[in-house]
């Protein structure tokens, strides 16, 4: 069996709407101003997102952070940014490149936290 990477997502309600038609299998496409799907390779950052970025700018308040695996033969294919400090890594998948990414997930994509105002 091919070797698989950890990765996190921090979404919004209407993200995790779409994540959840997909029956918990596939990332949504992204919007025309999206060029890049970025999941994030630590579970703080993610959490950090979440609750700092999502709740403060979704309508509904509300942030979540999904947990997946995908194969590390496709995610190595993807470059690894650090957007801020050392732990701000993500790796950039172009927003065309999603389908190929999403098949490559094992198992199904899972919320591991939920944020709210009553967290900030």
């Amino acid at each position: 069996m091919n070797e698989t990477v950890t990765l996190f997502r921090p979404v919004g309600a209407k993200e995790l709407a779409l994540i959840e038609a997909s029956d918990w299998q596939a990332f949504p496409p992204r919007l025309p101003e999206q060029p890049i799907f970025y999941p994030v390779t630590n579970e703080a950052y993610a959490r950090q997102i979440a609750r700092d970025w999502n709740v403060r700018h979704n309508v509904d308040k509300r942030g979540y952070v999904t947990r997946f695996t995908v194969r590390r033969d496709v995610s190595d294919q993807y470059d690894r940014k650090i957007v801020g400090g050392g732990m701000h890594e993500e790796l950039w998948v172009p927003a065309e490149e999603l389908d190929a990414f999403n098949a490559a997930i094992v198992g199904k994509i899972e919320v591991i936290a939920e944020y709210s105002e009553a967290d900030l």
